[in-house]
């Protein structure tokens, strides 16, 4: 059950559109389920329902008259209540009920007041109902209103378990507000899939995704498009900052400015400016060796990113409240990732990183929060421009992909040992989001490497896939040992070994980095953690390179290489492939 509250200082204007046809003619049957005293006049079911809406009015706007210049300038609240999808139909009964209990939480007419204010509930759908209060009392003082959306949302929360309604995650205040249902009408209107407060919501996310400083902040800001309108103070400093879309304005023709706090509690300029000297991304520091020179800037940074969203799970997985700036760096690299990634796993990634900005917020600070390392990923992945959707750009995207997988569910059991019920869930939302784009950008690497695995001599598969029942058993992991799975992992090691790596070794390695019983499929975390670490090509067409320092050999890892066939495996052509990059960001 979702309350939704908003002010207003036109009762009439309210009351017409409530018993209207609505703006898609999606009203039916309006009506009146209750009242302040149960004697309310009730357009509607009437022979007169225009007369009726006068008095309806006039009663309800008695005492805002009465009080003349002491009413408040917006005297109507308005709060719309909602179930649940799939939710049984309630009666008129039993939304009366709710109404009576949300005016009465909130302080609009608690029970047993005499001087409470004036209100009405409207029915005029299946799955909602309308109350209407004017913010007068009896004594024509205004209502003690403090905190009334909280207290609508908990009343909602006990009013779902005794109803036997769908109980919805209970919010703790950190999250961003919700579009008005002005603001939706006119992205209706405007033929836009969303409202401006979510566009540019979005996009200054993206721009402070692994920004270096505040300058570079605002440059991003309109280089994205937007209008940018900074406040400054005497001295030249900036305090605050507003954005705006092109083209969209108000009545007057003015832009609808935002401020960054209203976009969202994390996006105003202090709260910004702590985010950058937390983790100020380092300038300095060059990007981590992660690959062969001729491998594209992306492919090189997705894997460098890798290896850190890894580190960034492990801090997650222990548990500790320092982990809370980990879940902000993560979703900068999040952000970075879908501005860049290829076509066929864009909209996937950023639902993702959509999903996920509810999780990099709650009370829990981090008082030694040194996001360093996740945000110069974002800020190299967003540098290196676009990726490519095949050869190397594309195995890189699913490595990294498959690591944020774990990395968002350890997200989410974080958030659920601390009871934050909303962010939990976003962090689940934002799992599924990536396995979907997993399943996109590993399939033809993955399809290349089954092929390779069931290519190689029998004597060597049976050699590999005895040293993964032997490493996995001794971890309690079980992986599925069809040998349609086993294939990639199998032709993996067997690629490993060719460049120079003690498969035994290697693989225990990789087992040692995390968990992975959160994992979908061990078999395919396996894949791209060998990869990684072996530094073999993310595209398994290209030819492994023998490394510069070989991975801990054990004593007969010299003979059981000699004892086995190696591996051919089939070097594609060089194609050239000219990059159009995004302008830098």
């Amino acid at each position: 059950m979702v309350p939704d509250i908003g002010r207003g200082s036109r009762t009439h204007g309210l009351l017409v559109y409530l018993y209207g046809p609505g703006r898609r003619e999606e009203h039916t049957d309006a009506h009146l389920i209750g009242s302040w005293d149960g004697f309310a006049p009730a357009p509607g079911r009437d022979t007169d329902p225009q007369v009726t809406l006068a008095r309806l009015t006039a009663a309800l706007d008695l005492r805002v008259k009465q009080a003349g210049d002491r009413a408040p300038a917006k005297h109507v609240w308005h709060c719309s209540v909602r179930t649940a999808p799939g939710d049984r139909r309630l009666s008129d009964e039993e939304w009366n009920t709710v109404a009576q209990r949300i005016v009465h939480a909130t302080g609009i007419a608690p029970d047993g007041d005499p001087d409470g204010c004036r209100w009405i509930a409207v029915r005029h759908a299946e799955d909602h109902i309308h109350i209407v209060a004017t913010l007068v009392r009896g004594d024509l003082r205004n209502p003690r209103l403090n905190y009334d959306f909280n207290k609508a949302q908990a009343v909602c929360r006990r009013i779902e378990e005794e109803m036997g309604l769908r109980r919805l995650n209970a919010g703790d205040g950190t999250a961003a507000k919700n579009p008005t249902s002005a603001e939706k009408f006119k992205a209706e209107r405007t033929g836009r899939p969303e409202t401006s407060r979510e566009t540019l919501r979005e996009a200054v996310r993206q721009a402070v995704a692994g920004a270096n400083d505040e300058k570079e902040f605002f440059t991003r800001l309109r280089e994205a498009g937007l209008r940018v309108k900074v406040r400054h103070a005497p001295s030249g400093d900036a305090l605050g900052y507003n954005v705006a879309l092109p083209g969209d304005r108000n009545r007057h023709g003015e832009p609808v400015w935002y401020p960054g706090s209203k976009l969202a509690p994390d996006l105003s300029l202090p709260k910004i400016r702590l985010r950058l000297a937390d983790g100020t991304a380092e300038r300095a520091t060059p990007s981590p060796a992660s690959g062969r020179p001729d491998w594209s800037p992306p492919a090189r940074e997705r894997r460098s990113a890798t290896g850190i969203a890894e580190r960034a799970a492990v801090l997650l997985d222990g548990d500790d409240d320092e982990a809370a700036a980990q879940l902000v760096g993560v979703g900068e690299l999040l952000d970075a990732v879908a501005q860049t990634s290829p076509i066929a796993t864009r909209t996937e990634l950023a639902a993702a990183a959509r999903a996920f900005e509810r999780a990099t917020r709650s009370h829990v600070r981090a008082e030694r929060a040194d996001t360093r390392a996740l945000r110069s990923a974002a800020r190299r992945i967003v540098q290196a421009g676009g990726a490519l959707g095949l050869g190397e750009d594309g195995g890189t995207t699913a490595m990294l992909v498959s690591t944020l997988v774990l990395v968002t569910l350890a997200a989410a059991r974080w958030h659920s040992a601390r009871g934050h019920a909303q962010q939990a869930h976003a962090s689940r939302q934002a799992a599924e989001h990536l396995r979907t784009a997993y399943r996109q950008a590993a399939t033809t690497p993955m399809r290349v490497l089954h092929d390779q695995g069931r290519a190689l001599p029998e004597a060597q598969r049976r050699t590999h896939e005895a040293t993964l029942r032997a490493a996995l058993s001794e971890q309690g992991v079980r992986a599925d040992g069809t040998p349609t799975k086993t294939d990639a992992l199998v032709a993996t090691l067997a690629q490993a070994e060719q460049a120079g790596h003690d498969p035994e070794a290697l693989l225990q390695q990789a087992i040692d980095l995390r968990e992975l019983d959160t994992a979908a499929d061990v078999n395919d975390v396996l894949v791209w953690r060998l990869r990684r670490l072996a530094q073999l090509p993310a595209h398994p067409g290209e030819a492994p390179r023998r490394p510069q320092a070989v991975t801990r050999q054990t004593k007969t890892s010299a003979n059981r290489t000699s004892e086995r066939n190696a591996l051919t495996v089939a070097t594609r052509p060089a194609v050239s492939n000219p990059r159009s990059r995004p302008p830098r960001r």
